[in-house]
């Protein structure tokens, strides 16, 4: 009993002291914020400031771990399953899956989303927009889905459209390169073409 004390506590000791020395007024750092909601919003004011590309990766990277989240082991075990079935090419099967998911759970944002990629993926670009909307009405702030609708204006030539698209994404994002990349080629195009 006291050795399982004795490790509890240093681990307790330990972990304060990391939390005094990382931060840099040598106060201890706050706790997380307590809700989903909380920590995007925290996530996301991060990314629109970052400066550094591959910081804004990691801050992105969170953003995407917190979508991903469903809330359901059920509806996180499907999205594994789709996403291997999509790897492998069962796209029928992959579908089957992301169906159940945004009957199952209409309010998951990344599960429109995901189903949205694949419908572009499979070329089904009327669909794939009506999950994009779905997706951009639970998460306005779903880069992804936006470069999803970028991509899908691009490739059915509606390269206005995909220009703001891609600015919309940058308003987010700001060091996201692709779309960077996207909104100086479509710029210079445009320009080109007189628009």
């Amino acid at each position: 009993m006291r050795i399982v004390f004795a490790v509890c506590a240093a681990l307790l000791l330990s972990t304060a002291i990391s939390a005094v020395a990382a931060a840099p007024d040598g106060a201890p750092q706050s706790a997380e914020p307590q809700s989903r909601e909380q920590r995007l919003d925290a996530l996301f004011s991060s990314l629109k400031r970052e400066r550094n590309e591959k910081a804004a990766e990691r801050i992105a990277a969170r953003i995407f771990e917190e979508w991903s989240r469903s809330g359901s082991a059920s509806i996180d075990l499907m999205m594994q399953w789709s996403q291997k079935a999509i790897e492998d090419k069962k796209y029928a099967v992959a579908l089957d899956f992301l169906d159940q998911i945004v009957t199952l759970q209409p309010a998951y944002a990344e599960g429109w989303n995901r189903r949205a990629t694949l419908h572009y993926v499979m070329k089904n670009y009327g669909k794939s927009m009506a999950d994009i909307d779905r997706t951009l009405e639970l998460e306005p702030r779903h880069f992804g889905a936006i470069s999803g609708l970028a991509q899908i204006m691009a490739d059915t030539g509606r390269k206005e459209q995909a220009l703001k698209a891609w600015q919309r994404v940058l308003d987010i994002y700001p060091m996201l390169r692709t779309a960077q990349d996207h909104v100086a080629t479509l710029s210079e195009e445009l320009a080109g073409e007189g628009i």
